[in-house]
């Protein structure tokens, strides 16, 4: 009979981001471990956030620079965003 503990431990999936790939003005398309692709738009992530490690971004060049880091999404500044985050934000592909 499966304890509590084990109920948890297989209702938890980690959904990490395998293939990102820039898809032109400020946009990366982006596939994930559980097989949805997704569409990042970063335009309006940016108009609605301020801080230092995003002002880098805002530049077209620096915001391609984006790299994938144990499944997460991420920049040379130290900007990460994870997976899980990219999947709420993102629009789904067809």
């Amino acid at each position: 009979m499966p304890t509590r503990r084990s109920k948890l431990f297989k209702e938890q999936i980690v959904i990490k981001l395998l293939i990102a790939k820039p898809a032109g003005d400020f946009q990366i398309e982006m596939e994930f471990s559980d097989s949805s692709t997704a569409l990042f738009d970063g335009k309006s992530y940016l108009a609605t956030r301020q801080g230092p490690l995003l002002d880098g971004l805002r530049d077209a060049a620096y915001f391609n620079r984006f790299f994938i880091d144990a499944g997460a999404l991420c920049w040379p500044n130290g900007l990460e965003l994870s997976a899980a985050r990219l999947h709420s934000l993102a629009k789904a592909l067809a």
